[in-house]
């Protein structure tokens, strides 16, 4: 148990010697349901990247949550936005595994592929998953891994998750973008899981793009980027998030008037 008191860090961290010894987790993990995930993505709605960057400034956070840019868009849709997103973060972390990467010389390798899918390199975290949710995949940027797939992340999509952010690769990233499920990443990648990486936690706080990214925080995605709202700030930040963006609205609906641009979804 990770006690939360201020007061008592010093003292707990005394008395669970023995447990570190064992793994401990010294930033605490919240599930929050799905109730409550979507009504604090209705403050979310519309919201740009540029907006909630604006709003971690307005709340004392500059700086903040603003992920790498090389994390970028897989594929972008300028007609219906559908690259967008925004969404409450269930998090994942595969590392790299230590595991043979091959089978002995005349076994299956289908079955030890999915043996090594099954024991090491699961998709565990699936069932957590629900409408508004976006999976966030700390993964082995520096091997050629296809954690994501064409298949998996429309299973994913299936099941209520909003896109996906990985702080390394995809492969089938052409049916992907068929597919219209958001994603962003550092790369394209081809290699499968077995042999390469394993799971290493779900539910715990990762790191994306320089940005810590703990379970429950918003996630808003668009061609500018990724932003990671800590869950603590977020309604505050949407509300300064919301104004900004109505003024900027407000502006371009002025200038399309005057030089006699159509309205398009962005300022309506």
């Amino acid at each position: 148990m990770i006690v939360a008191a201020a007061g008592l860090h010093c003292q707990a961290q005394q008395a669970e010697v023995s447990e570190m010894m064992f793994g401990y987790n010294f930033i605490e993990s919240t599930w929050y349901t799905e109730a409550e995930d979507l009504a604090l993505l209705e403050l979310y709605e519309g919201l740009r990247v540029a907006d909630v960057s604006d709003g971690m400034d307005m709340a004392g956070l500059p700086n903040t949550g603003l992920v790498d840019p090389a994390i970028h868009p897989s594929w972008v849709d300028y007609e219906d936005l559908s690259h967008i997103f925004r969404g409450i973060a269930l998090t994942v972390r595969y590392v790299p595994t230590q595991r043979s990467d091959r089978p002995v010389p005349g076994a299956d390798f289908r079955q030890w592929e999915g043996d090594f899918y099954g024991n090491y390199s699961s998709e565990a975290f699936v069932p957590l998953i629900h409408q508004g949710v976006v999976i966030v995949i700390d993964d082995v940027e520096e091997k050629d891994i296809g954690s994501i797939g064409s298949n998996n992340i429309l299973g994913w999509k299936d099941r209520g998750a909003v896109g996906v952010v990985t702080d390394a690769s995809s492969r089938d990233t052409d049916e992907v973008a068929l597919e219209k499920v958001p994603l962003y990443l550092r790369e394209k990648g081809r290699g499968i899981r077995p042999g390469r990486n394993e799971l290493e936690s779900v539910n715990r706080p990762v790191s994306i793009g320089g940005v810590l990214v703990c379970p429950g925080d918003v996630v808003v995605a668009d061609g500018d980027g990724v932003i990671v709202v800590p869950r603590k700030v977020a309604v505050e930040v949407a509300e300064y998030a919301q104004k900004v963006l109505e003024g900027d609205k407000a502006g371009r609906r002025s200038l399309y008037e005057k030089l006699g641009i159509p309205f398009d979804q962005t300022v309506e």
